[in-house]
């Protein structure tokens, strides 16, 4: 720790107060009142180290009439509900490794400058519903050991979760990410929910033990993750990853004017992938699906070496570049590509 700590106790890592040596908490109630009669809207608000009650909290935050400036607040210990709805942080805020204890909620607050939260410890509820954040907001390697609801947030300039856990349900729906989302090595224990998200987002190598509901606009990846569950796509105007994905329930991917690239994907369950627009399939090279359909997408620039299993795929409504035309198989593709060897091209049923 980069700071003074509270004489109190060698216990307490709390930031003293000059002159009085000891932190926020273990201030006289006349030592505290002369500190929070000094704060105002915009005052350096640092509470580093410092247990804080929800009582506590609260008088802060009158202090500073829901206006801070500049919180440092790492390592900081929330024993009380947190609950700052409404409140407009004006600077940068530093919650890194900073332990809430019951229930955060940031519901509607503000945030003027950066946000960090990297390796907060959440026990209980988090809600971060409607939140505005202007500049950068990062949660990696952080803990949300319940519920998250990210819903209807806005990020200006780009959200960080790598290598986050999120033990509950989590939901971001309807989030607006101006800049892109990073969820690398994140862990999800229960459902995801990411619908009718706008931004560009990468789940590389994340790991999703329950179903996941996905969505973006500008790219997404989720190159090398696993689902144990279900996992639902759905992308608009998108370059779309999903090489060595690995699904062991349903796999849909909804494509709007999108490319995807699904080399080396591992699909255990049902696997459907349907094209709307100017849709494609850059890649199938490597794909092990027992179950593949395909439809209302180009292909006429899709590999397809080492597809393990092209008698479990099916066909609708798609173009190759040898016809040039829309075509629907009611046969597995193997047994179309054999009957292209042995007919001439004018045998084939257009449909």
């Amino acid at each position: 720790m980069d700071w003074v700590t509270c004489a109190h106790s060698a216990a307490c890592t709390g930031i003293a107060r000059r002159p009085y040596g000891h932190c926020l908490a273990h201030l006289s109630h006349d030592e505290l009142a002369t500190v929070l009669a000094a704060m105002s809207p915009g005052h350096l608000l640092d509470l580093r180290g410092t247990t804080v009650s929800g009582d506590l909290l609260r008088r802060v935050m009158e202090a500073a009439q829901d206006r801070p400036g500049r919180a440092r607040l790492e390592r900081a210990r929330f024993t009380g509900d947190v609950r700052l709805a409404g409140v407009t942080f004006q600077g940068d805020v530093s919650l890194d490794l900073a332990r809430f204890e019951r229930l955060a909620s940031f519901f509607g607050a503000r945030f003027e400058g950066n946000v960090s939260l990297a390796g907060a410890r959440f026990l209980r509820e988090l809600s971060f519903h409607g939140v505005h954040v202007r500049g950068h907001i990062s949660l990696d390697h952080a803990v949300m050991s319940r519920d998250a609801l990210f819903s209807q947030v806005v990020f200006e300039r780009g959200l960080s979760c790598e290598g986050a856990r999120f033990e509950g349900y989590a939901t971001f729906d309807g989030a607006e990410l101006r800049g892109a989302a990073s969820f690398r090595g994140a862990r999800f224990g229960r459902t995801l929910s990411f619908r009718k998200v706008s931004g560009s987002v990468g789940f590389d190598a994340a790991r999703f033990a329950a179903d996941a509901y996905l969505s973006a606009t500008g790219r997404f990846s989720a190159a090398r993750a696993h689902a144990d569950g279900a996992l639902d796509v759905a992308v608009q105007a998108c370059g779309v990853d999903l090489r060595r994905v690995e699904v062991s329930g349903v796999t849909t991917l909804r494509l709007t004017d999108s490319q995807a690239d699904l080399e080396g994907a591992v699909l255990r369950g049902p696997a459907s992938v349907t094209g709307r627009g100017r849709s494609a399939l850059t890649s199938l090279r490597e794909v092990d699906a027992g179950h593949l359909a395909l439809s209302g997408l180009d292909l006429s620039s899709c590999r397809f070496g080492g597809l393990a299993n092209p008698s479990g795929v099916r066909l609708k409504e798609c173009t190759f570049a040898l016809t040039g035309r829309h075509m629907s198989l009611r046969w597995p593709m193997l047994r179309w590509f054999a009957r292209r060897r042995v007919q001439p091209p004018d045998r084939v049923v257009h449909r």
